[in-house]
């Protein structure tokens, strides 16, 4: 079922325009590949949350098992075997190298999105997004 939560996609154009600034203008060991995973997480299940009605848990399940099977194709080198290496974008998109750091900070968004769903369902304003 599908609907149309504006909040959530404001978030993910958000989430997006950082993850780009990160990716062209920080180049060090902690901020771009742990940061940038972390928030990663975010910016995907704000673009699903945005159309797709579901249960914010099983949507967020969903974006992890993503983030996750994107990791393990780098462990198994998959854009090169597609021969995608020269697409740049592709590349950067898919990732080239496997880290369990980054599974760990796909793991890490994740629980943050939790606490804060939970948070925002539970709090007695019940804020909307």
């Amino acid at each position: 079922m599908f609907i149309f939560r504006p909040k959530y996609g404001l978030l993910a154009i958000v989430f997006f325009i950082i993850e780009v600034l990160i990716a062209l203008y920080v180049h060090d060991s902690f901020i771009r590949p742990i940061v940038g995973d972390y928030l990663v997480v975010f910016l995907v299940y704000c673009a699903v949350f945005t159309f797709y009605n579901t249960d914010f848990v099983k949507a967020a399940i969903a974006v992890l098992l993503f983030c996750y099977l994107i990791e393990t194709l780098q462990y198994f080198h998959f854009v090169h075997y597609m021969g995608w290496e020269k697409y740049r974008i592709v590349a950067v998109a898919l990732g080239t190298g496997f880290s369990w750091v980054d599974m760990i900070a796909y793991t890490l968004g994740f629980l943050t999105i939790l606490l804060v769903e939970y948070w925002r369902i539970k709090s007695p304003q019940k804020q909307s997004i």
